[in-house]
């Protein structure tokens, strides 16, 4: 499965865009961009959306992978990371079943 940065890089590359240039349209330095795809800097949900947009990437499957590396981070080290997921899961879905 690849990460959000080898999406972002690979998208990038396909379209023929230099770093230099996306980063000018998100605003950001270079080598934030650099670091983003190499998976050593996490981007913000908004450089993520922005670079949906500019990449022609299916934006609702670029979040979910985002925010699904963000979990991944957070539950790592985690001995009850699974059981907390389950949880979470759970109180997810009572809150949509509520709110209807």
């Amino acid at each position: 499965m690849k990460t959000t940065g080898e999406i972002l890089r690979e998208s990038r590359e396909k379209k023929g865009l230099l770093l230099r240039h996306v980063s000018a349209l998100l605003d950001i330095d270079t080598a934030i961009l650099s670091k983003i795809e190499r998976g050593e800097r996490k981007a913000t949900r908004e450089q993520i959306n922005k670079l949906a947009e500019i990449l022609e990437i299916n934006k609702e499957s670029l979040i979910v992978q985002y925010l699904s590396e963000k979990i991944l981070y957070e539950l790592k080290d985690e001995d009850l990371g699974i059981q907390a997921l389950k949880v979470a899961e759970k109180t997810i879905k009572y809150g949509v079943t509520k709110n209807k």
